[in-house]
């Protein structure tokens, strides 16, 4: 338990401005010499890596559908505590969760934390009706804890009017505002459309949008309301044991595969393995001694013919995942480990060739959301019956998307059979948080130091 100043930005919806404004004031906060750690609520890789990549606040996802309360108020603590101030950004609707409940909702999460919640309100096309919004919102759980309001796209002449009706109906202080300035808008994005280095023009959006926060916005009376959140009621992951040795993870990173959890990655290295980055797009071998793979989500469906053409690089992840390099391929990865990839024009590249299938584009979301994995046998990730919380989220699908997992939607009788499961290989969509799964983990990185054991011992 200890004290960790810390605040929520939620919204009544999706699109009203939640992401612009808790950028803005990361942007104006670091401008300032603070050192703020966010959080974005959900499985979100994107936001997490317009914090740290752009703006340049550290960032962590916290889940509550995978991680539970006690993990979560753990991952907060442990990377709040190296901070100033821990800004969480929420998803959707302040109280939208799985199946038109609030479970794993930002405000399960606010509620889970003791975080003080504050909300942003879109302003446009409203007045009276303003106030009406914030008090049912605040009024609607007992403990909905929405302790501040700021407002988005208002105007400065109308904002002292709005203010003054919000607080006097509802108790509420108003913070601030931004005005409608479309030109520096952060636009909702969707998973797999668009990350922050290839934003045109982002940094100086956020320039923009960071004066705009210092003009309009109550950053003292914010900083005030985070440092009078509760001491956070938190204790350190309990960690299966760490092996002997150093075994080296190869992770490919670059932009076509990007999509990691933070604290997952550390969570290998807290487990004793060595993380050594490779790019599948430039270089043409694996890391030199490295004893597993880990292939993460992201484009590789932009990059086909750069994957492809890298063909000495394909026939080294299928030559090491096939001898039995302990592999762990999400999404992403498990689209390069296929015969084929198509691009958007349809076209057929070969990939790595490790499953003889195609993959190509569905044109929409496939078995999109939060399932629980069930292994139906036993593999690198755990004997049969092991269950793991897990998330898809794809455009692109697989001819052969595996069986060996049974995935099961929370709250609904939907379920279908998944993935690739090995005693040294996990391969499919669903991706999952290895904070979740800590025995998991540590099933993966004691079977690569195996590996090297065995290794050194043929040399």
């Amino acid at each position: 338990m200890g004290n960790l100043p810390r605040l929520l930005l939620c919204a009544p919806a999706s699109g009203g401005g939640k992401t612009t404004m808790t950028c803005a004031i990361l942007e104006a906060l670091v401008e300032q010499g603070a050192r703020p750690v966010a959080f974005k609520c959900g499985p979100d890789y994107i936001d997490p890596m317009f914090h740290s990549e752009v703006i340049g606040a550290k960032s962590r996802n916290l889940d509550l559908f995978f991680l539970g309360g006690d993990t979560a108020r753990s991952l907060l603590y442990e990377n709040g505590a190296a901070g100033g101030v821990s800004l969480i950004e929420g998803v959707m609707g302040y109280y939208d969760g799985i199946a038109m409940t609030s479970e794993s909702s930002a405000y399960d999460l606010a509620r889970e934390t003791g975080t003080p919640a504050v909300l942003v309100v879109d302003g446009r096309g409203r007045a009276l009706s303003a106030a009406a919004l914030v008090k049912g919102m605040a009024d609607f759980r007992p403990d909905a804890n929405i302790r501040g309001v700021l407002l988005n796209r208002v105007s400065p002449m109308l904002y002292p009017r709005l203010k003054a009706a919000i607080e006097g109906e509802t108790g509420i202080p108003v913070y601030g505002f931004l005005p409608e300035r479309p030109d520096v808008a952060l636009e909702s994005r969707h998973l797999g459309l668009v990350t922050a280095a290839e934003v045109a023009g982002l940094r100086q959006k956020l320039a923009v949008l960071a004066d705009l926060v210092r003009q309009h916005i109550d950053l003292k009376g914010l900083m005030a309301l985070a440092q009078a959140a509760p001491d956070l009621a938190a204790r350190p992951m309990a960690l299966p044991e760490q092996v002997r040795g150093r075994p080296r993870i190869a992770v490919a990173r670059d932009k076509a595969f990007c999509f990691y959890y933070a604290d997952a990655l550390r969570l290998l290295e807290k487990l004793g393995a060595e993380l050594v980055e490779f790019s599948p797009l430039r270089d043409k071998r694996l890391p030199e001694g490295c004893a597993g793979l880990y292939l993460g989500g992201g484009y590789p469906e932009l990059y086909a013919a750069e994957l492809s053409e890298n063909g000495a690089m394909r026939s080294a992840v299928r030559q090491a995942v096939t001898v039995g390099l302990p592999t762990v391929a999400e999404c992403g990865g498990f689209l390069y480990l296929h015969g084929t990839l198509s691009d958007d024009a349809g076209r057929p590249w070969p990939m790595a060739g490790v499953f003889p299938a195609g993959a190509e584009n569905t044109g929409k979301l496939g078995r999109f959301g939060y399932v629980t994995l069930t292994a139906g046998k036993g593999g690198l990730l755990g004997p049969a019956g092991t269950a793991l919380p897990a998330h898809e989220f794809h455009y692109w699908d697989s001819a052969a998307p595996g069986a060996d997992f049974h995935a099961q939607k929370p709250r609904s009788h939907r379920g279908w059979d998944c993935a690739y499961h090995t005693e040294t290989l996990y391969a499919g969509f669903p991706h999952f948080h290895l904070c979740a799964a800590p025995e998991a983990a540590a099933r993966w990185v004691r079977r690569c130091e195996e590996y090297e054991k065995k290794s050194r011992k043929l040399l």
